[in-house]
């Protein structure tokens, strides 16, 4: 039997000033004591697009107002939901508004458990920031968790589910979790915002007017086929362009170069970090505790990166030195089936030239699948994107799209090798004699920033 649960409406409803919605309405009051939550405002010292901002200088937004842009447009939604489409009876496949707060919750909270520079970091201490998150809201020792019991004992479990994507209710699992979802309409524009592009924008006002409930959850209205059309160029177009952007990942993998050494320092008997980095031995150890990741944030980590500046490790100092003053590896593209041989070569090149492969070369790819429809046999099926025709029919958006078929189930992307952008751009004085012959074979595997085959 579904659970549903009711919370005090503040007398007065209070409003947060932000760039992208204008304002953002706050009417309960399990959603004011959440946001004033220790684990919650953390979110605000959480870069939203991790080092993106070092090629993009305006994109210095926090996962903080991101979440807070999320909970906004599944408010917005709800209204539109309980003011059209209220449900009359069990099983209608209209709109329950006692699903309303658990809803509001889970997009508030949907990001909690993301770390410093957050997928960077996922990666080398081989976190996962939704199962955080998940446990966040489930811990006893959280005041999150301390929130949510107020509106109930079960409470927090409901509101886990629909982050799992476990919850029973389609309606708000897709609400916070689909291929147009309140979590990606709000990342898009706001990033697309803060980044200074116009990429990622859409016409919110007009999706957000023709969305409606199904049995089987989230439906538009064909009439707002062009909006939601757009809304899906407009995501391939920020991976593309901006999420993809080859400069961000260079500080991307310098980042995960330095993590990776400074674990490696610390876990070499024959070598000791000169300079504490207690919040992060835990993590050193893969013996970390929830309390331990709620400490850490992007300035905890760039605290650290400044001391190993000093370290006695050369390379732990190196990369350091290069990531906080923005020296970002140099890229060239790459096609996996013929060119990998070609990438070994290059790669000892590096390694003759004094660097050492492990740390100052990396293969990095990023791809996307900017849309897909349901397929039933595979592992990680999409929800995909329908419409109500006017005689009540379901289409799906690709047949009656021809731009969204022609991005439909293509993955979309590419792969690069990452090496020191000297290299190629010049060493110094120093360096001059001894590396000349090496770079200019390194370079004549190079045209165009691809790798091509030997003159």
């Amino acid at each position: 039997m579904q659970n549903f649960y009711t919370s005090t409406l503040l007398t007065k409803e209070k409003v947060f000033r932000d760039p992208v919605h204008g304002y953002i309405h706050i009417q309960h009051r399990v959603i004011l004591d959440l946001i004033n939550t220790k684990e919650f405002q953390r979110l605000r010292r959480i870069k939203q697009l991790g080092t993106s901002s070092l090629t993009f200088h305006g994109a210095e937004h926090s996962r903080f107002n991101h979440s807070l842009g999320v909970y906004e447009i599944a408010r917005r939604i709800c209204d539109k939901f309980v003011r059209n489409y209220p449900s009359l009876e069990v099983g209608d496949g209209l709109w329950d508004d006692r699903e309303r707060l658990v809803t509001l919750c889970a997009a508030l909270l949907h990001d909690l458990g993301h770390g410093p520079f957050s997928h960077t970091f996922e990666k080398i201490f081989d976190t996962d920031h939704e199962a955080v998150t998940i446990a966040i809201i489930l811990s006893p020792k959280t005041e999150i968790n301390a929130v949510l019991r107020e509106v109930g004992p079960d409470f927090p479990n409901q509101v886990a589910s629909v982050i799992a994507k476990e919850y029973p209710n389609p309606q708000v699992v897709q609400m916070i979790s689909s291929q147009i979802d309140a979590d990606r309409m709000d990342y898009l524009l706001r990033d697309a915002y803060y980044s200074g592009v116009t990429y990622g924008t859409f016409d919110l006002t007009r999706i957000l007017r023709v969305i409606r409930p199904s049995s089987n959850g989230i439906v538009f209205d064909i009439s707002g086929m062009h909006a939601v059309e757009d809304y899906v160029v407009s995501r391939y177009q920020m991976y593309m362009q901006v999420y993809f952007h080859p400069v961000s990942r260079g500080m991307e993998v310098i980042l995960y170069h330095l993590m990776k050494r400074a674990k490696d320092v610390y876990l070499d008997e024959q070598q000791e970090l000169g300079y504490s980095a207690s919040f992060l031995e835990p993590f050193f150890r893969q013996d970390w505790r929830l309390e331990d990741y709620l400490r850490l944030d992007d300035g905890v980590l760039t605290t650290y990166f400044n001391h190993w500046t000093d370290e006695s490790d050369p390379t732990l100092s190196d990369l350091a030195g290069r990531f906080l003053n923005r020296q970002p590896f140099k890229s060239v593209r790459f096609e996996r089936k013929h060119d990998l041989k070609t990438v070994a070569e290059l790669q000892s090149l590096i390694k003759r030239m004094g660097y050492n492969p492990d740390y100052y070369t990396s293969t990095n790819n990023s791809f996307d699948l900017p849309y897909d429809l349901y397929r039933p046999g595979q592992i990680s099926s999409k929800t995909q994107i329908e419409f109500i025709q006017k005689n009540g029919e379901i289409i799906e958006l690709s047949e009656i799209s021809a731009i969204v078929s022609s991005l439909t189930g293509k993955v979309r992307g590419d792969e690069r090798l990452y090496f020191p952008r000297e290299i190629t751009h010049g060493f110094s004085q120093e360096g001059v004699n001894l590396f000349d012959n090496l770079a200019d074979e390194f370079r004549s595997y190079i045209e165009n920033d691809e790798i091509i085959q030997h003159k």
